[in-house]
């Protein structure tokens, strides 16, 4: 069994996707958009470019996404991505451009269980917490 997140966007998961790609080195396994799928009459006209299902892998790791039809999307809550780097100069680095543009719920910094750690929402509206393993020194 492979347990898998799946994410919806208001209308820029393409943008997210790649921005993940750029940041994250996610690779994009594949992306379906509304237009020529049988889901393409059910959408207005200006979301057959949309996202209708898309999967990619983060460190080997499955995510799925799509941007959720009109009038569906509501912000994510309950929950976060959490990334772990070895090196946390790379951690911090990953935090600052996942922050940039979003919201910082507690800012990247060493901790009592972490070299750093850091929580944030990217501009898209995903939820993210980033460490860094290991005492602090």
């Amino acid at each position: 069994m492979e347990v898998s997140p799946y994410l919806f966007f208001g209308g820029n998961c393409e943008e997210a996707l790649k921005t993940y790609e750029r940041i994250l080195g996610a690779k994009i396994e594949g992306v379906m958009k509304h237009e020529g799928s049988p889901a393409e009459h059910q959408m207005p006209p200006d979301w057959k470019n949309k996202v209708m299902h898309a999967r990619f892998t983060i460190g080997g790791h499955v995510v799925m996404a799509s941007d959720a039809p009109p009038d569906h999307y509501h912000a994510p809550q309950g929950f976060s991505l959490s990334l772990s780097y070895a090196d946390v100069a790379e951690a911090e680095d990953i935090y600052n451009q996942l922050a940039a543009g979003g919201s910082v719920q507690m800012p990247f910094a060493p901790t009592f269980w972490a070299k750093g750690f850091g929580m944030c929402v990217d501009r898209f509206g995903i939820p993210w917490m980033v460490s860094c393993e290991g005492e602090h020194e």
